[in-house]
């Protein structure tokens, strides 16, 4: 490494000193400190507090963050993939999930058995991803996009079942963000003897990793056995993740910056990288826990470390994506499409709209079974039934008609609003209007979540085309943006204040929160949001194949954009109010359509909107039903549908 390499780590470490002995001296005067090594009997509280918190969890921010680092580095050698880390593989989700319906559920086996449950939960994330990626040979876009479909709808599972159990609200939504918060030194000595024992094993592991970097080919021919290497730095990476997330919670993108910094100060050699990310992650943990701990002495408001380092996560992820290689995502408007006859396809899918009306209004479980209820029932829930049935089918619509819209306008048949960072940034939106206009009711959140949607989408954009970035690049920029998007929203929610409810509630989504008014507004708007995007058909079928196409045939390529953004970022902004950030309806739906054979613009803008219209719906149904009496919010219950229909995606062969 350069001198400009060891300056930067000199800097890095008396920055964290200075940080962590204004913290401790506030605590205990420096010339007292010789009395912590007395009985704890002996100690006023303040010198507790300093011996049993301050000083762990310096030590447990310095060994979690040496972690990670280790982590992140080992899979960036493994996949060749700089954008590869715990966090954007949706490791650290899965060890999330597991932490979390276990403690909800069966709360014994959390007790003693904490490490183990994460360690599943981060494995079985790990196993999707890689098995994904496999199909694939690991391509660096496709185990990225599988990564977050795996991470969001962990995290969407995880806010679900912390909404649903109020009474751990709070506890949960801390560990969630990455607390390092410590009552004396055995979370330390455990993960460090872990981190010890990992450590050992991957520096074994180097010299075949070496050999990995030169290719399966020439891998092979030196003897090296590629599943047996594969599977162990994979075991010892998502080992790495699981026995932190066990022990603070999820602390997102240490095993991202690290290699980068390290990288970023001129070691190139592998090896050097491997060794030096420890110590990177270690000094960038402790120094965000520093800048957390003066906020918290600042503010009065303690927020979890772990959203402070995802705050770093979305610039990161936009700076090194220029460096990632390519592999093209498969386009599927672009493969051989069984092209079914229109008449039929509309026939089948306009022939189930009064199928789903009859079952909204007239099936319902009575807490013995399912029962088909008479025209009186019929007539007493309507008043409850209609608005909200209204008010997910226009939401469902928006939705798959921004997907089409999305896919047509960047030349990516896998954006969405989900992907492409769209519904997270409505996310910001909406808790800005939260925090800034409190009072302002609807309309207010509404604005903001629209204008979020739009400023994300124009940031995606705008970065990608600046970049000069091939399509399928512009899903990794999305998901920078929507990672920053959670990052904020995860420090939000730990303030702990009406706003966490309110966000809370919305990640998931509910259509028991529609009314007459809303049902009636959402439904004029997806149709005039239908009506805007048909007229603008034509944009949408020259698009596709590229700005020098579409001058040629005399369109403004930005004029253009910017209005299908607008448009674009009204309907995920309304949509996202009802539903929540997190559905995929706006990525399935407008697939769905296309492989029945609706291929033109018109064809594919009306057949999405009205499919997506009918699955909303159908979600609506089923998380109202599916738990009686308790409620499933509505997002989750459309992404549990559509995550699958991806990942198979995903996992088809060209």
């Amino acid at each position: 490494m350069t001198m400009r390499a060891w300056s930067f780590l000199s800097a890095s470490l008396l920055v964290g000193l200075a940080l962590f002995a204004l913290a401790a001296s506030s605590q205990v005067p420096v010339s007292q400190w010789g009395d912590l090594f007395a009985s704890p009997a002996d100690l006023s509280l303040d010198k507790i507090i300093l011996a049993y918190s301050l000083f762990p969890r310096a030590a447990v921010a310095l060994v979690a963050g040496a972690a990670l680092g280790l982590s992140g580095a080992l899979l960036q050698q493994l996949l060749r993939n700089p954008l590869a880390d715990p966090s954007t593989l949706g490791i650290s989700a899965g060890a999330q999930l597991a932490i979390v319906a276990a403690t909800l559920y069966v709360p014994e086996i959390v007790d003693g058995h904490r490490t183990l449950v994460a360690l599943a939960g981060a494995a079985g994330a790990a196993a999707v991803v890689f098995a994904l990626g496999w199909r694939r040979a690991f391509e660096p876009v496709t185990m990225v996009v599988s990564g977050l479909l795996v991470g969001v709808t962990a995290a969407a599972l995880s806010a679900a079942m912390t909404l649903a159990r109020g009474e751990y609200l709070m506890s949960l939504v801390t560990w969630n963000g990455g607390s390092l918060s410590q009552q004396d030194w055995s979370v330390f000595q455990g993960l460090a003897l872990e981190f010890a024992l990992l450590g050992v094993l991957a520096s074994m592991l180097i010299r075949p990793l070496l050999v990995l970097g030169l290719g399966d080919t020439s891998a092979r021919s030196l003897g090296v056995n590629l599943g047996g290497i594969r599977f162990a730095i994979a075991a010892i990476a998502t080992a790495l993740a699981g026995f932190v997330a066990a022990a603070v919670g999820l602390v997102s993108f240490v095993g991202l910056a690290a290699p980068a910094f390290v990288r970023a100060c001129g070691a190139r050699r592998p090896a050097a990288i491997v060794a030096l990310s420890p110590l990177a992650g270690a000094l960038f943990l402790w120094l965000c826990d520093g800048i957390v701990q003066t906020l918290a002495r600042a503010s009065s408001e303690n927020f979890p470390t772990g959203a402070v380092t995802a705050l770093v996560g979305g610039p990161l992820l936009l700076w090194l994506l220029p460096k990632v290689r390519s592999m093209e995502v498969p386009h599927e408007a672009r493969e051989s499409i069984r092209r079914a006859r229109l008449m039929p396809a509309l026939a089948v899918v306009l022939a189930l709209v009064p199928v789903i009306v009859a079952v909204a209004f007239f099936v319902g479980p009575s807490g013995h079974g399912w029962k088909i209820l008479s025209w009186a029932e019929t007539l007493d829930l309507a008043p409850l039934r209609w608005p909200r049935l209204m008010a997910s089918a226009a939401a469902g619509g928006l939705l798959a008609v921004t997907g089409a819209i999305l896919q047509r306008m960047t030349g990516n048949a896998m954006a969405s609003p989900e992907v492409v960072g769209v519904s997270g940034g409505a996310g910001l939106g909406f808790a800005a209007a939260l925090t800034f206009a409190p009072d302002g009711g609807t309309a207010s959140v509404f604005i903001g979540a629209g204008l979020g949607a739009l400023l994300a989408m124009l940031a995606v954009l705008v970065f990608a085309s600046r970049r000069h970035l091939p399509p399928e690049k512009l899903l990794l920029a999305g998901v920078a943006v929507g990672s920053f998007s959670s990052a904020v929203l995860s420090a939000l929610l730990a303030i702990g204040d009406q706003r966490s409810w309110q966000i809370l509630s919305w990640l998931g989504g509910s259509a028991s929160t529609a009314t007459p008014a809303t049902a009636i507004f959402l439904g004029i708007l997806s149709l005039l949001v239908l009506a805007v995007a048909l007229m603008l058909s034509r944009w949408l079928t020259i698009l596709p194949f590229g700005p020098s196409i579409a001058l040629s045939l005399g369109l403004s390529v930005r004029l253009s954009r910017v209005l299908l953004l607008l448009l674009s970022g009204a309907a995920t902004g309304a949509a996202s109010l009802l539903v929540g950030p997190l559905s995929f309806v706006g990525l399935v739906a407008p697939h769905i359509v296309l492989r029945a054979g609706l291929v033109t613009a018109p064809q594919h803008l009306a057949g999405s909107f009205l499919l997506g219209s009918m699955l909303m719906a159908l979600a609506d149904f089923g998380a109202r039903s599916a738990t009686f009496p308790y409620e499933l919010p509505l997002g989750l219950f459309a992404a549990l549908v559509g995550a699958p229909y991806l990942i198979w995606l995903l996992g088809r062969k060209r």
